[in-house]
């Protein structure tokens, strides 16, 4: 009888268990090597599960103002509040404060700079420098802190976020980018960087002046190689055809030539088929054009020349809308313009920024402190001293709650009364 000899197992040699512990040494370092590489590592995330604090909009503006808090934040250029959260953005951190007492609430840090951060749908919307441009946005939730989504795009370095409540853009000098409120990319227009259907975009070469968006709808000041003056196009935020999202085919509503070459776009009406109105900075203008590029109306306008002088910050015109009034500071005043026809009805000299709504009243900073202004008229009805200090600069205004934010360049000051 002949005994059958077991098969030898392949790792019992010495040499083959020195080989074995060797490939898992190696797939473990290279796990770690991804980890640690990856963006999770050079990320810092504090959430929380308290609600914000609950507050109530006062009816009138108060007799007196005092501050309450402040804070860096140079990538907000104008305060982000949501709810009872105030949003500072400083370096790569974003932090959600508590209004009344500018307490963290959570925080969220990449090792990279930001470049804006907004408050459109609601949500905190955060993009970060790479080294292609401002290309790493990311949503939080205001409550929480937690991040909602995010996504990698082609921002350029030098982007602006704005938007209309449904869309954000960010802006840039040859490059425009919608986003949904899920962080679908739904448009690009410009420069496009890596073209998958080449002779999709209607112009090459251009570079933007200034851009502003409204009911779906995105307006941007061109200076195109092929043309002698500026010129004003009106694109859609989204376009779909055959029941397909075509992002990379801009929908074109129509593009025109304007009479000069420093104009800047400053607003567009909130109805589906509105107006658009162009400063022109060589013969003073304020220009209106229809729903297919017709001139409508001129309106004189008597600015000093630094006003209308190049291209505003990060190619978006100051402005806020209360009611159906869009108010547009223009750098030494503010001009209210009716929000259907976009007709200048009223100007205040010597403002810092545009107005913001304060209970039943618009609150305007001046310098110096605030001025409670008469919306249908303009004139200033009651002013409030506020001590700024030695800042002197522009002031753009928001409200969480009776809490007023200003933001004075790099800094977020919280005041209440």
């Amino acid at each position: 009888m002949v005994r059958a000899r077991s098969r030898r197992s392949p790792w019992t040699r010495r040499r083959d268990r020195v080989v074995a512990v060797s490939l898992a040494v190696g797939v473990a370092l290279a796990g770690v090597l991804a980890w640690r590489t990856g963006d999770s590592v050079d990320t810092e995330q504090v959430t929380t599960g308290e609600p914000a604090p609950e507050l109530q909009s006062p009816a009138r503006v108060p007799g007196s103002f005092a501050q309450l808090w402040s804070a860096p934040s140079s990538a907000t250029p104008a305060p982000v509040a949501v709810g009872g959260t105030v949003v500072t953005a400083e370096d790569g951190a974003v932090t959600g404060r508590n209004a009344r007492t500018g307490e963290p609430r959570w925080s969220y840090t990449r090792d990279l700079d930001l470049c804006a951060v907004s408050d459109h749908w609601d949500k905190v919307t955060a993009a970060y420098r790479k080294e292609d441009g401002c290309s790493e946005v990311t949503q939080l939730d205001p409550e929480s802190g937690h991040r909602t989504a995010q996504r990698n795009g082609d921002a350029q370095a030098d982007a602006r976020l704005t938007g209309d409540g449904k869309h954000l853009v960010t802006t840039g000098e040859t490059l425009l980018n919608a986003w949904s409120e899920d962080l679908v990319r739904t448009m690009e227009y410009g420069d496009v960087p890596a073209k998958v259907h080449p002779g999709k975009q209607p112009r090459q070469g251009c570079a933007y002046g200034s851009v502003t968006v409204a009911a779906g709808r995105v307006g941007v000041v061109e200076r195109c190689p092929d043309d002698d003056t500026d010129r004003l196009t009106v694109i859609g935020t989204t376009h779909q055809a055959d029941d397909e999202m075509r992002s990379d085919e801009p929908d074109e509503h129509y593009s025109t030539t304007l009479d000069g070459t420093s104009a800047r776009v400053i607003a567009m009406s909130e109805e589906e088929a509105g107006v658009a109105a162009v400063a022109t900075g060589e013969d003073q203008q304020l220009v209106v054009y229809g729903p297919d590029g017709e001139r409508q109306a001129g309106y004189q306008l008597q600015l000093p020349a630094d006003d209308l002088a190049g291209d505003p910050d990060g190619r978006v015109v100051t402005t806020s809308r209360v009611g159906d009034t869009v108010y547009w500071y223009t750098g030494s005043g503010t001009i209210a313009l009716a929000g259907a026809s976009l007709e200048p009805l009223w100007s205040l000299p010597d403002t810092l920024g545009p107005p913001v709504a304060y209970g039943d009243e618009l609150l305007m900073p001046i310098d110096g402190g605030l001025a409670v202004v008469d919306a249908g008229t303009g004139e200033a009805e009651r002013t409030i001293s506020v001590d700024r200090g030695a800042y002197a600069g522009p002031v753009r205004l928001a409200t969480s709650g009776p809490v007023l934010l200003e933001q004075r360049a790099g800094e977020l000051v919280a005041l209440g009364g």
